[in-house]
């Protein structure tokens, strides 16, 4: 699953990622690492990101497509 951090995070609020990480008291590399799919927040920071930004879990999913997936399995 990926994490549309950085397009929740312009398209609700109009913010860069630098300014999303000052917002949520976080360190710029950590909200740098979610946005690039190194890592991924826990729970915890799911919801503080939902608050800050204004949405809900579902606008920062994305699944990926299952011609991707099924791609993947068969080749």
């Amino acid at each position: 699953m990926k994490i549309k951090i950085k397009e929740a995070a312009q398209k609700f609020r109009k913010w860069s990622l630098y300014r999303l990480a000052k917002e949520l008291n976080l360190p710029q590399q950590t909200v740098y690492s979610w946005a690039n799919g190194r890592t991924q927040p826990a729970y915890e920071n799911m919801d503080k990101l939902c608050d800050i930004l204004g949405c809900e879990v579902s606008d920062l999913l994305e699944a990926e497509p299952v011609q991707k997936k099924l791609n993947i399995a068969c080749g």
